[in-house]
């Protein structure tokens, strides 16, 4: 077999690790926008604050350390404990449940029946809030984050593509983890929007809102859930991409990464999330891969962008999105 059909398998596989980490922040946005048509820019800022918040409970971090020093002089950083990962990841979660009723109790309850424009900038304020908060609560300095998920290249599928091929295939473990907890999140998402009682009236919602407000469904509980919902995929994702790359602020930019899996896949559908993040993660890889070396390199910056807007073009609604008709 040629060596640069061999080079874009593996490329290819990677690829398909990296489109599950995109799908994996699509699925905060689409989970979101089908419920309230809201989009929600602060999706990314989510991970990142998840991701920070569970780095400081297992560390035992003390909240806002550096402004209790300001305000009282007193030097205190740490409790002087750790909390198992397993722990650690449940009480962000009770987090993130906390931070969806704040959200909806403070911010969407007085903006009912305004545009979608003005719900739009209420989230991207809301971004900017929540990192800005993040970085005075937990510091800005680059955590790490390690949960116990394995790392490194795998060395089963190096010796078996070796035999195979006569070259290794360098794959994550991590890689591998994400896939697998990514297939996870969507089956049981799936199975709780259809076998679930509240699953059916979030849907419900999706449909209508006054016709779910006929029948008693109550909009606060279910915007509260979908946005613990999204929490939980953003904890999800926060803690692939810490782990991969380190805690940092630039965390929070995976967010626009996940814009063209939105418009490839279409922003109502969860299956459309994970399709539009293999299609963006191998498609990238692979332009690069046979593209980069002949226009000089780069192109992962910029190819995903320019897919989506193709697709805008000819198909505004994505793969599996839902095709709007508005009378006027």
């Amino acid at each position: 077999m040629p060596d640069q059909l061999v080079y874009a398998m593996e490329v290819f596989l990677n690829g398909l690790m990296a489109g599950v980490l995109y799908a994996l922040v699509a699925l905060g946005f689409v989970l979101i926008y089908k419920a309230s048509g809201i989009f929600n820019f602060a999706q990314g800022v989510m991970a990142l604050f998840a991701a920070l918040t569970l780095v400081g409970i297992m560390e035992g971090r003390v909240p806002f350390a550096h402004l209790i020093k300001a305000v009282t002089g007193a030097d205190v950083h740490h409790f002087g404990w750790t909390v198992p990962s397993l722990a650690a990841i449940l009480l962000t979660m009770l987090v993130m449940v906390f931070l969806a009723w704040a959200v909806n109790k403070l911010i969407f309850n007085h903006l009912v029946n305004q545009e979608p424009i003005i719900l739009f900038m209420a989230t991207i304020g809301l971004a900017y809030f929540m990192e800005g908060f993040g970085d005075l609560m937990w510091g800005a300095e680059i955590k790490k984050l390690d949960v116990g998920l394995p790392q490194g290249i795998n060395d089963a599928i190096d010796e078996v593509t070796f035999g195979w091929f006569g070259y290794g295939f360098f794959i994550d473990n991590l890689d591998i983890a994400a896939t697998i907890v990514a297939v996870i999140l969507v089956i049981l998402l799936v199975m709780f929007s259809q076998y679930t009682k509240q699953g059916r009236a979030m849907r419900a919602v999706a449909d209508d809102h006054q016709a779910a407000l006929s029948v008693g469904i109550s909009l606060n509980f279910i915007w509260v859930l979908v946005w613990s919902l999204a929490g939980f995929v953003a904890l999800a994702a926060g803690i692939m991409w810490g782990t991969k790359s380190g805690v940092q602020f630039s965390l929070s930019l995976i967010a626009l990464k996940a814009l063209p899996v939105l418009m490839l896949g279409g922003f109502t559908s969860i299956p459309g999330a994970i399709v539009g993040g293999l299609i963006i993660g191998v498609g990238e890889k692979l332009f690069e891969f046979a593209i980069g070396p002949i226009i000089g390199g780069a192109t992962e910056n910029w190819f995903a962008y320019v897919l989506a807007l193709i697709f805008l073009v000819f198909r505004p609604q994505g793969l599996f999105g839902e095709k709007i008709i508005e009378r006027v």
